[in-house]
């Protein structure tokens, strides 16, 4: 193994863990192109490195989202009500969403989730305000809705707060409750998709390391350095202007969004 490598996804895992804790974003966003860009110089298969750096960094958020879940819920503020009955469409969607991105050309992954990173960074540059609207659907409009969540998460390898939150706070569901119920949701959409990323890579002969679309050395380095520095940046938020962040960051991504779509169309 390129020790090399390996400090490379060391450092990231640091970073993204200490941007996740200071500005409350998913790590996704920075893991994936970021994974791209080091398995690219590692002869991984063109076809599938997107597709395993999405898997490797929806996996990560089996680890990340149990202690965030677990301090939400020493508050109170999870509504288990409303997670448990969007948690079955949140599977089968995870699942599904999963199967769809293997299925996808490596090419149009790329395009759709530099897309997706641009749009986050407009949201994240603009800013937003929780808008409230109307009650929550009945069961079956929950499981579908925990369906479109689960699929898109699983697609770009997120962990659905982008739609969970908004989602529920239109619904009149409180800003702080709706965060935690989107951070306990965060794991059986990890969980879901992990297996179907498993599920969908078992079979191809893919370079040793790999479970599937997910690339076990890169899973273990990120999640044993951003488990140790997402408490630093929750602590750093308290003392720095989060706010002028979020404008940096939002540049950041930008750049990275630029580069997956140069990456999809094949410069």
């Amino acid at each position: 193994m390129d020790p090399v490598l390996i400090a490379g996804f060391l450092l990231l895992g640091a970073v993204t863990g200490f941007a996740a804790g200071l500005l409350g974003i998913g790590g996704g966003m920075l893991m994936v192109p970021f994974i791209t860009l080091l398995l690219g110089h590692q002869h991984f298969p063109a076809e599938h490195v997107v597709k395993v750096a999405i898997a490797t960094s929806l996996t990560t958020i089996l680890f990340t989202s149990i202690s965030s879940v677990r301090a939400h819920a020493r508050r109170g503020a999870v509504r288990w009500d409303i997670a448990r009955t969007l948690a079955p469409g949140i599977v089968v969607g995870s699942i599904a969403g999963a199967q769809i991105a293997a299925a996808l050309r490596g090419s149009v992954l790329a395009i759709g989730f530099g897309a997706f990173v641009a749009l986050m960074a407009t949201r994240m540059l603009i800013g937003s305000r929780p808008r409230a609207g109307h009650a929550l659907p009945a069961t079956a409009g929950r499981l579908a809705m925990g369906a479109a969540i689960g699929v898109v998460s699983a697609i770009v390898g997120a962990g659905g707060g982008f739609i969970t939150v908004p989602f529920l706070t239109r619904a009149n569901v409180k800003i702080h409750e709706a965060v935690a119920t989107s951070a306990a949701c965060g794991f059986p959409i990890a969980l879901a998709g992990t297996l179907g990323y498993i599920y969908a890579g078992w079979h191809l002969d893919m370079p040793a390391g790999t479970l599937g679309y997910i690339y076990l050395p890169a899973l273990v380095s990120i999640v044993a350095t951003s488990v140790l520095t997402a408490p630093l940046g929750a602590k750093a938020a308290h003392a720095m202007s989060v706010e002028r962040l979020r404008k940096v960051f939002a540049g950041l991504l930008y750049v990275l969004a630029a580069y997956m779509l140069w990456k999809g169309l094949g410069a």
